[in-house]
């Protein structure tokens, strides 16, 4: 559980510290691009590279983690090699296809005038996913600082050169005329954002050839990976359907709407406050790096199930109170995106919600990853995605962006109660229900308290939430040094 803890703080370091600068971009996107309407085509791509990158890596990650980490491998670089080379084919064959076909497809997804746009997005999304097993390499060998090193590095060199083009380059051709105009368009806005990941992303596969050299060396096995993509195969099912759930909202949401210009500033506006809900999405994002090679390897052990339960437990209580946090400090947190977003914010409780019930989903995916049944997360997230398709279809129209966020807070729970139903059944965790119980309605209580009340003044509403949250965090401290104290004596 230290070795968990200690690699959560270094992962999440590097995830969290990155994702809140990137985060912290939102607010000179929200003003400085032109108007909601381009946001909402930023949010609309990146919805679909989401969904791209997790079918260019097929469930390759956790494969790779599954078999070096085999009791009975004797030359895991065998492992390593093989889906390094596989993901290197499927990845070059994606790059060509798409520029080949680059305007059909560009027309068809809604984006005929900037076609550039989906061809970069095509490379970065590539190299990306090929990217992503040199960097599970690292995390196998317990390279958590290296990791975090490249993840950071990677995040700053992309918000540098976005500001670079965003805010530097209109400075300087308006105050030295000439001087740029040799590469930069004013123009050109949104595009820009793209160029930078590219450019990114060409700089971090660089970096990374060092990590990639002992698996390019070793030898490729093709029995090996016929075994690995059997065992990957529902598990991209599982990541296309989970990711698809998670950016469906963002993907289907113009296609929803005759008029487009509406459709991508709504779109603009929830993806903008879907944005204020990303300490949520850090959280389980740092505690998913860490946990699932902790999984594999303490899956040798005789007390595993017992470190899955504490695990749990300690996941359930930070969210909460990450949730009751953000939620009462939404009044500085709001502030990050321009004033024109503000109708959005009744969407962040529920998507902080879905995102904790998502959290708790992927720990009890541990029962079918480690018994080779990953077919049945192929099943949940199936079940989810086809919820969360049909409200956003059925309600989307009538209800606008609200219903994008109730979609994916329903799927989630759904996905979360299957799980832990058929997994009780088939490989039996005693999770700690009372204490899930527990905090979930204190959370709950407190969060009402909390919001309920109508403060006149921002200054009062802040002390009274300010006060409500140091009790709620002195209950929680105060209940598990009590148990704490139980155990040792």
């Amino acid at each position: 559980m230290k070795s968990l803890a200690k690699d959560t703080a270094i992962y999440g370091l590097s995830s969290i510290i990155g994702r809140f600068l990137n985060w912290m971009l939102v607010p000179m996107y929200t003003r400085v691009l032109a108007g909601t309407g381009e946001f909402g085509v930023f949010t609309h791509i990146y919805g679909m590279t989401a969904l791209a990158l997790a079918i260019l890596t097929y469930g390759m990650e956790t494969g790779f983690f599954r078999f070096i980490n085999k009791k009975d491998e004797k030359e895991p670089m065998r492992v390593y090699a093989s889906t390094l080379y596989s993901l290197a084919f499927t990845s070059s064959a994606f790059i060509l296809l798409c520029l080949l076909f680059i305007n059909p497809l560009s027309s068809a997804l809604g984006y005929a005038a900037h076609p550039e746009y989906i061809g970069i997005m095509a490379c970065i999304v590539a190299v990306d996913a090929f990217c992503t097993i040199p960097f599970a390499y690292l995390r196998y060998q317990g390279k958590a600082m290296k990791f975090a090193a490249l993840k950071l590095f990677n995040i700053l060199l992309n918000i540098c050169l976005i500001i670079f083009f965003l805010v530097l380059c209109p400075r300087l051709q308006h105050s030295h005329n000439n001087l740029i105009d040799w590469f930069y368009n004013a123009d050109y806005g949104v595009g820009y954002i793209f160029v930078a990941n590219a450019m990114t992303t060409a700089a971090t596969l660089i970096l990374l050839i060092p990590v990639m050299l002992p698996g390019l060396r070793a030898r490729f096995d093709m029995q090996r990976l016929r075994q690995m993509l059997r065992y990957s195969a529902p598990i991209l099912v599982l990541g296309v359907a989970g990711v698809f759930n998670q950016t469906v909202d963002k993907i289907l949401f113009p296609f929803l709407f005759e008029d487009k210009a509406y459709a991508a500033s709504q779109l603009g506006i929830y993806g903008a406050c879907a944005k204020l809900a990303f300490v949520m999405m850090m959280c389980i994002q740092a505690f998913r790096y860490a946990y699932e090679p902790f999984v594999f390897a303490k899956n040798k052990d005789s007390d595993h199930k017992a470190s899955y339960v504490t695990a749990m437990k300690y996941f359930i209580i930070f969210a909460v109170v990450i949730f009751t946090g953000v939620m009462f400090y939404i009044d500085i947190v709001k502030y990050f995106i321009d004033a024109n977003y503000y109708a959005g914010l009744q969407v962040v409780p529920i998507i902080m919600l879905g995102e904790l019930f998502f959290g708790v989903y992927f720990n009890l995916s541990i029962w079918y990853k480690l018994t080779d049944r990953t077919r049945w997360g192929a099943y949940f997230s199936l079940i989810g995605c086809s919820l969360t398709v049909a409200i956003i279809v059925l309600f989307v129209p009538r209800y606008g962006f609200i219903a994008c966020a109730w979609a994916s807070c329903a799927s989630n729970l759904v996905m979360m109660l299957l799980s832990y139903l058929v997994g009780q059944r088939k490989f039996p965790v005693s999770y700690n229900l009372r204490s899930a119980l527990f905090y979930s309605v204190l959370a709950a209580g407190f969060y009402v308290a909390g919001m309920l009340p109508q403060i006149d003044g921002v200054g009062w509403r802040l002390a009274y939430r300010s006060a409500l949250f140091i009790v709620f965090l002195a209950i929680i401290w105060q209940k598990e040094l009590k148990t704490l104290l139980v155990r040792h004596s």
